[in-house]
């Protein structure tokens, strides 16, 4: 049986809270920003970045619950992996981006998101950029959703692999491999073929996503079956050309025009929600991937992303990397407050399958924690204390507490221009780990092994032992690696 859980009655969904009735359960959109830093929404950068804010997404925050330690994965792949399973990302074979050409992704055994809402009756549906596998087996329409709209395979910049291809005298097939092409699944088995996604369909592609969620929010909202919509928006990753009608709206280039567009078709859902009428009842949870890219990929977009006060960028281990903007809202179950409290982007696996009345694997380990009592208020503080980081197949970087630790160092490269992230170098230390107190040191400026914070190591290794653990019962398959072939 491919969704290895058993349903739970929905009576248990009554049990959390007095607002919650089992024949109410809530619908839920998912929405998913691309590349996205901390500091890049006014909410969180207190409108400093001039003609760059982001009205609509900054009132979603004040609605809810504003997460300001909101934990991810170091790229695309791993943190949607970790978002579809509850799992670490490396335990499916996805602790690395994947690239164009590359295979790997999710499998049929892989129990995802849309398959848990799918077990309790839910009608689902997956809308824009995926980035979990090339082949069918791996997509949205064979992974628990009954369709996958204005979809595409890979990267957000597979856009320019058209023109790349074609100028090298490759086929259309070729473009085809690199996930070039925009398709679309209504049911089970292999996508159909839509239109090339190209570099002049990038400018229009986050208005088609908002159009196409917002009509499938009108239509179910007239049903009595509940939803799960999952929006993959896919700014602001390189390129961010943007529609003619952000083009300078930012003064903050190329970058904060996209921005700009995100935030508007983000108030298009959100006002599509509004005009259905189901506002109260319907959970609305707005996340990054990842931190931005800061040693950036051409010249009219270099340094505009902003990880707000943490070193680091996407694909690297740092702060700057896997801190990013998180919010949920759920007018009927959810105080608006804004919290310090940790949480990952694993955790909502395990959150959403007790608010829905799923229950959950029991063959596999699951890393995120159930943080519903969190999020309803029955407690102030976060069930997650700790998190660890992965790249390949290192364990690069542990959280705990306050204390960020890693074994190992990740700097630029030396070419030029020097670059950072996953294009940059790791170092190995000397044996001991770095380790800082992130929140009087958000730089990491301060490495505190050798200045009285070795008391935090006993904490560092038993994390790493329990995840260790786990894998003499459930071995992870091979980790991604594109430089190591032995």
């Amino acid at each position: 049986m491919r969704a290895r859980f058993r349903t739970l009655a929905t009576v248990a969904f009554a049990l959390l809270a007095p607002a919650v009735q089992a024949q109410d359960r809530p619908n839920v959109v998912l929405m998913l920003a691309d590349n996205l830093g901390f500091g890049d929404l006014s909410t969180y950068n207190s409108g400093t970045r001039g003609g760059m804010v982001t009205p609509n997404i900054d009132q979603l925050a004040t609605e809810g619950l504003k997460l300001t330690q909101f934990l991810v994965e170091p790229g695309c792949t791993p943190s949607r992996a970790a978002l579809q399973t509850g799992q670490y990302s490396i335990r499916n074979s996805m602790s690395l981006v994947i690239t164009p050409g590359a295979g790997g992704g999710l499998q049929d055994d892989d129990v995802t998101l849309g398959e848990l809402f799918k077990s309790v009756g839910y009608n689902t549906t997956y809308v824009g950029k995926w980035h979990l596998g090339p082949e069918p087996v791996s997509q949205p329409q064979n992974q628990g959703f009954d369709q996958w709209l204005v979809g595409f395979k890979g990267t957000s910049d597979s856009s320019v692999y058209s023109t790349n291809v074609k100028a090298l005298g490759m086929s259309d097939e070729a473009a085809e491999a690199f996930g070039a092409r925009i398709i679309e699944a209504r049911g089970p088995g292999e996508p159909s073929y839509v239109r090339p996604y190209d570099f002049d369909y990038r400018k229009q592609i986050e208005a088609d996503i908002a159009a196409v969620a917002s009509a499938y929010i009108a239509e179910l909202a007239q049903r009595d079956d509940p939803f799960f919509l999952m929006i993959g928006w896919t700014r602001p990753h390189f390129p961010n050309d943007t529609s003619a009608e952000f083009v300078g709206s930012s003064g903050a280039g190329k970058y904060g025009d996209s921005v700009v567009e995100l935030d508007h078709r983000t108030g298009e859902v959100l006002g599509a929600i509004e005009r259905a009428g189901i506002r109260d009842n319907t959970i609305v949870i707005w996340i990054s991937d990842n931190g931005a890219t800061v040693t950036a990929t051409t010249v009219d977009e270099v340094h505009q992303g902003d990880n707000g006060p943490f070193r680091g960028e996407l694909g690297d281990a740092y702060e700057g990397s896997i801190r990013t903007a998180g919010m949920i809202r759920w007018p009927e179950a959810i105080t608006p407050r804004d919290s310090n409290e940790m949480f990952a982007i694993h955790d909502f696996f395990p959150t959403l399958a007790k608010l829905i009345g799923a229950d959950l694997p029991d063959d596999r380990p699951i890393d995120g924690v159930d943080q519903s009592a969190f999020l309803l208020g029955q407690s102030e503080t976060s069930a997650r204390d700790s998190l660890i980081t992965f790249i390949g197949d290192r364990i690069v970087a542990v959280r705990w507490k306050q204390f960020r630790m890693y074994p190992v160092e990740i700097t630029t490269s030396n070419t030029n221009p020097a670059e950072g992230g996953y294009m940059g170098m790791m170092l190995e230390t000397a044996g001991f780990p770095q380790i800082y107190n992130i929140e009087s040191d958000p730089k990491e400026r301060v490495n505190l092994a050798h200045a009285g914070a070795g008391w935090t190591l006993p904490a560092y290794m038993q994390s790493i032992a329990t995840y260790l653990t786990t894998l003499e019962e459930y071995p992870n398959p091979p980790a991604p690696n594109m430089t190591d072939f032995r």
